[in-house]
Parts: C-alpha cells; sequence; structure tokens
C-alpha cells in the first residue's frame, strides 16, 4: 500500500485526487495540507472532500505530515509547487506536480534538483494528452514547413495562467520538431491589420469561459487541406486518475530525476 499525501487537498484538484487516492486499492490517503492560512485546516480532510469523517485533519503545510507519505502529489500553484519539491528533497519522498505557469527561473530551480529528488513533472497527467505530446511533434516533422501550425486552448473561467500548460508543450515540442526557436516565433494574439502569417509562425492562442475542464486542438493548416488533433477532457478525474498512476510508477524508480507522464507510460 502506497501512502499519499495531497498538497491543496481543499482545492478542485486536490479534492478530486484525495477522493480518487481513497477509493483507490493500491493507495491509501495518507493526509492532505493547505496553507497556513486556509480556513479548511484542521477539518477533516473527508469531510471537506465529500466523502464523510476519515479521522485524518487537513494539515497546515506539508513538513507537518510529510513523515506520513510515501509520495506527495501536488496540483497547487508554480511558487508553491517549487517549495514544496524543495521540502520533498529535504526529507527524501518522491513527488508528483501537475502545476502548471511555472517560470523560466521556476524551471531552472526544479532542474537543478534532478539528481536529488525523484519528481514526475507534467503540465497535463492525462494520457491522451501525453499521446498527444508523442504524436504532435511526429506530425509536424512530416508535414514540414508547408503547414502553419497554430494551437488553440480553452479552459475554464477561474484558471489562472494562459496559455496553459499543456499548449506551451505542445507549441515547445512542435518547436524542437521543426528546429524553430520558440521565443522568437512564438505568436500569442493577433489584432490590426498585421500582415500576412510568417511561414515560422506558431500561434498559441488561449480561451477561457465556463466550466471547460480542457480542450486543445494543433491545427496544421495546408493549401488545400486541414489536419486537426483534438483532446477535450471532461472530467478532472482523467488529470487524477494520471497522477494516481504517476504515484505508483515514481515510488518504484531507483534512480534521481525529473520524469515526465511519457516516461510514466513508457512511451518516451
Amino acid at each position: 500500500m502506497v501512502n499519499v499525501i495531497v498538497a491543496g487537498v481543499s482545492g478542485r484538484m486536490g479534492s478530486t485526487i484525495a477522493r480518487l487516492v481513497q477509493e483507490d486499492q493500491d493507495l491509501s490517503l495518507a493526509g492532505g495540507f493547505e496553507r497556513a492560512d486556509h480556513p479548511n485546516v484542521g477539518k477533516d480532510v473527508g469531510e471537506v472532500i465529500g466523502v464523510g469523517p476519515l479521522g485524518i485533519k487537513v494539515a497546515k503545510g506539508l513538513e507537518e505530515v510529510i513523515s506520513q507519505a510515501d509520495v506527495i502529489i501536488d496540483f497547487t500553484f508554480h511558487t508553491a509547487s517549487v517549495s514544496h519539491l524543495k521540502i520533498a528533497q529535504k526529507y527524501a519522498k518522491p513527488i508528483v506536480i501537475g502545476t502548471t505557469g511555472f517560470t523560466d527561473e521556476e524551471m531552472a530551480e526544479i532542474e537543478a534538483m534532478a539528481s536529488q529528488v525523484k519528481c514526475v513533472l507534467s503540465p497535463n497527467m492525462s494520457v491522451g494528452v501525453n499521446l498527444l505530446f508523442k504524436l504532435v511533434p511526429e506530425v509536424a516533422k512530416i508535414l514540414g514547413e508547408d503547414y502553419d501550425i497554430e494551437i488553440l486552448e480553452m479552459h475554464h473561467r477561474f484558471k489562472k495562467d494562459a496559455p496553459s500548460g499543456t499548449a506551451m508543450r505542445l507549441a515547445q515540442l512542435v518547436a524542437q520538431a521543426t528546429e524553430r526557436d520558440l521565443g522568437k516565433v512564438c505568436v500569442y494574439g493577433r489584432q490590426g491589420v498585421i500582415g500576412e502569417r510568417k511561414k515560422e509562425e506558431i500561434a498559441v492562442l488561449a480561451l477561457r469561459g465556463g466550466d471547460v475542464v480542457g480542450d486543445h486542438t494543433v491545427y496544421f493548416a495546408g493549401l488545400g487541406e486541414r489536419i486537426e488533433i483534438t483532446h477535450r477532457a471532461s472530467s478532472r478525474e482523467t488529470f487524477a486518475r494520471g497522477a494516481l498512476r504517476a504515484a505508483k510508477w515514481i515510488v518504484k524508480q531507483e534512480k534521481h530525476g525529473i520524469y515526465d507522464m511519457l516516461d510514466v507510460l513508457g512511451i518516451k
């Protein structure tokens, strides 16, 4: 049985993850935590996630409960996730991070810890989206320069970062596959008389509204035809189940490193 600690256990993703951990025969919900000033600190985790009393209190921070963990699952906020990763490193605990919105400096800090921590880090834990991560660069290579590449994502109105981490990861993979510098060719919006689309452009466009869990479409638009590769998530459970799969995988790894879901799925 793998003991799991869930970060941000009161949140939309945290509560979903905690509930699915509780239902999983191979996992045990050992604890959950929030920031120290959160109103749910001290409440029963089971009551907070809607499954009834579990006799586990919401802790005020990771260090309060990390001794009970075999693995931590974190879908919180980029600054918090970096702090949690440092704590996981300090206590030699594996961690699964599905947070998005990391700055370049934060990513450099995370990568610098690769030799000292076991971490699965992915902007999207969905099995389907990770299949996109595998397929989209291959399609880009095959189609070549004659197809314009546009990436469109839509999420719920509450999402704090834009474009989504998944959309940016797709853009990075396409840029690598086509040998382009994403920092120079990426377009995030268009307005006014902008002239013809440049051949090397990779556009990443974000929509926000309602309760959309997550839609991503990569367009390869040529003259006379268009190829669209789309993934639509209808429930947060798809990300949560991927995180549980990652948690079961990372606790078995002997080598330190920053892994991703392609490693977990064995399709890298």
